[in-house]
């Protein structure tokens, strides 16, 4: 694995840790977040676990790298229903930004996976 591969796997697993951990919790501005997007705490909550074990894949991943690469694929899918969700609701570029750029920075991360094998 490349430095620039460790590097993203590193801020994106912090991201999508912090993320997870906080829609996991239920706190409150994540319930606000979950209310406005139409899902249950409940499912955010889950989506919240999702995130987390994504992060935790994209640290194993920095030694087995196929793990890295699955957890990827799994955070790039949960990223595309998110800006699914907000093309949906008519959000404007403010809304969905994040979920576009961290989908690129996943996408980034995997095409370094492919082509480092």
């Amino acid at each position: 694995m490349t430095l620039v591969a460790t590097i993203l796997a590193v801020l994106l697993a912090l991201v999508f840790l912090a993320l997870g951990t906080a829609k996991t919790l239920a706190l409150q501005p994540m319930r606000e977040r979950a209310t406005e997007a139409g899902f249950s705490v409940a499912a955010y909550r889950r989506i919240g676990l999702l995130e987390v074990a994504g992060a935790a894949g994209l640290l194993v991943g920095l030694t087995v790298p196929l793990i890295g690469a699955l957890a990827g694929t799994g955070l790039l899918l949960l990223l595309t229903g998110a800006l699914v969700v907000h093309l949906r609701k008519g959000d404007g570029p403010q809304k969905y930004a994040p979920a576009l750029v961290c989908g690129l920075l996943v996408a980034a991360y995997l095409v370094l996976q492919v082509l480092t094998r």
